[in-house]
Order: C-alpha cells, then structure tokens, then sequence
C-alpha cells in the first residue's frame, strides 16, 4: 500500500513554519490568538502555494514536463510562486494573468508580483477584461507542444488533488507542533478562494483523527458558492488518500461574508485588518486573501460569533508582495 511519506514531492518548504502568539491583538480582541506563519515558507517571498507546489513540481518531473503553465489574476501570488519554483528546478514557465475589474491600476500592472514575475524570467500572457482564460490556455499548451515543448499544466491557485497535498503534510506539521508546545486550538481560521488549501488541510486533520474545525473565510465567492468547491476537492482528495470519502460530511465550514465586490477589490474591513495587524504585532498581511480574511476573523470574534474563550490559530497564506500594487489604497 502507498503510504503518504512515499508520495512524490521535492523539497522547497521552510518547514516547520512557526506557530506564534499575537500577543497584542489577543489583548485588543479578548480573545487567544495564534498565527501558522506560512508567509515564512521561503520560496520568492514564501506564502502557501509553496507546499502545494512540493508535489505539483514532483508530478511535473515525472511526466517529463519541461515547461510550467499557470493562470491567475493579475497579482496572484500563486503565480509568483510558480514562476520561482520554475527557475529553481530548471524550468521553463508561462503565465496567463487575468486583469481583474474594481482593483486599483496606479501600480497594479507593473509592481507587486508583476516586478518579481519579471525578475524570475516568467513569460507573461496579459489578458485583458472579458478575455477567456480558459481557451487561451488551451491553445498556449498546443503551441508549445507544437514547437516542441512538454508543458504541465498547473490549475488556478494549485488547487487540485496533487497540490492539495502540500496542506495533507501541513495538517500533520501543525498537529505535529500543537502536541510537542501541549498547545490547544478551538479553530484554525484561512483565507478560501481556489479550495485547495482548505481542503488539503481539513483531510490532513481527517487523516490524523482530529476533529479541529476550519472555518474559510471567502475571498471571491459567497458560501453557497465556495462550499460545494472545497468539498468536492476534499472528498477527492481523501478518496486519492484511501480515505472513505463520506468522512468530509459537515466539516466544510466557509463563510462570504467579508468578499465585498468581488475578488482583489479593496474592502474598509481589509484595510483596517492589515493596518491593525502591522502596527499591533508588525505583521503584513496582504489586501486579497489574508486581508480579508483577517477582517473576517476580528469581526466574528467582536460580534461574539467566535467565543472569547476560545482559542483561534489563524493561517497566514502569504502574499504581503501584493501590497505594493495596491500602493494608492494604503
């Protein structure tokens, strides 16, 4: 039988990430506050799509691939990451960024991690509003093949069975550290937008028998939307883990309260989220994914929603490089 261990997966990861106390913002919420610090996972500027990429890097070698494709917004993260992991392992890579309609353009189009796209000798395919990404793509992996070359394809955000991986072994890393500090969380708190490390984290805690809830705070869809997402990601994952799918019913918890108008687009919340956290604890936070869902999570806890003796860990999936395209905001 495969074990987990035995899965193909380079190593890329700063691992164990830390897990830290928010002293301050413990104090101003009333409520324990800890942090899993994956904005520290070391590739180009770290975040979370570096665990997934672990695995999906694997399955590209594997295959032969000597090229990576990817798609995303304007300033995902994601794609930065990917185009990092690109050069470090010697390969060619491509993305296909989306504009995204509402987000602000002073620096939008040539800093954040558009400037390190560049810097990391991605290939950059700018589409504009209403362009279809989809077909794009498809017609980029023919012409590649056609001259030659052996793209793999990695989906929006990593977010598939193969990348939801990396958020499995964090599960397991997370346990890991809450056992030897003998510390106890109520509820892990993240951004949910692609699924992939809302549904990798919730089967690693299947996998391991714990029943800590995670609460996803949306970032572009409403909770009638994202739910059905992560849980088909979850039960297919867990099937891909020898794992009875049926045990992903009811843990899927997302909320889409704190989306605003849509994906990147600035909310107040979010800007006074990442204000609050960089002048109480020194920590960035950035303005799609971690903003938000900060925002989110203090708003929960001050309406009560999330009790006060409790005790929350709230992953941080990166993407502070993405503050600089939103310069005139802040």
């Amino acid at each position: 039988m495969t074990t987990f261990e035995s899965i193909p997966r380079v190593d890329i990861t700063h691992s164990p990430t830390p897990i830290e106390s928010l002293a301050r913002l413990t104090e101003e919420l009333d409520h324990k506050v800890f942090i899993k610090r994956d904005d520290c996972t070391g590739l180009a500027g770290g975040g979370n799509k570096t665990r997934k990429l672990e695995y999906l890097i694997a399955d590209a070698q594997l295959k032969g691939a000597d090229t990576l494709v990817t798609v995303g917004g304007l300033q995902s993260n994601h794609a930065r990451q990917t185009a990092a992991a690109a050069a470090k392992f010697g390969l060619k890579c491509e993305l296909v960024l989306d504009d995204v309609e509402g987000t602000p353009k002073a620096d939008y189009y040539q800093n954040g991690n558009i400037l390190l796209n560049r810097i990391l000798g991605a290939n950059i395919h700018t589409l504009s509003l209403g362009d279809d990404s989809e077909s794009y793509v498809l017609g980029l992996l023919d012409t590649l093949t056609q001259a030659g070359r052996k793209p793999y394809l990695i989906p929006m955000g990593g977010s598939n069975v193969i990348g939801s991986l990396g958020y499995v072994r964090c599960a397991k890393e997370i346990l890991q550290q809450l056992a030897d500090t003998n510390l106890h969380i109520d509820q892990i708190i993240l951004a949910t937008g692609s699924a992939g490390t809302q549904a990798g984290l919730l089967a690693g805690l299947i996998a391991e028998n714990s029943d800590i809830p995670v609460f996803g705070i949306s970032v572009s869809r409403s909770a009638e939307m994202q739910t059905p997402l992560v849980q088909d990601l979850l039960e297919h994952t867990l099937t891909y883990l020898d794992i009875d799918p049926g045990r992903a019913t009811g843990k899927v918890l997302t909320n889409g309260d704190y989306v605003g108008e849509g994906y990147g687009i600035v909310t107040q919340s979010m800007e006074t989220a990442v204000k609050r956290c960089a002048q109480l604890e020194g920590l960035l936070l950035d303005p799609v994914y971690t903003g938000k869902a900060m925002a989110g999570f203090i708003d929960l806890c001050t309406k009560g929603e999330i009790a006060s003796s409790s005790q929350s860990l709230f992953l941080h999936t990166g993407g502070s490089q993405g503050l600089f395209a939103y310069r005139e905001i802040f």
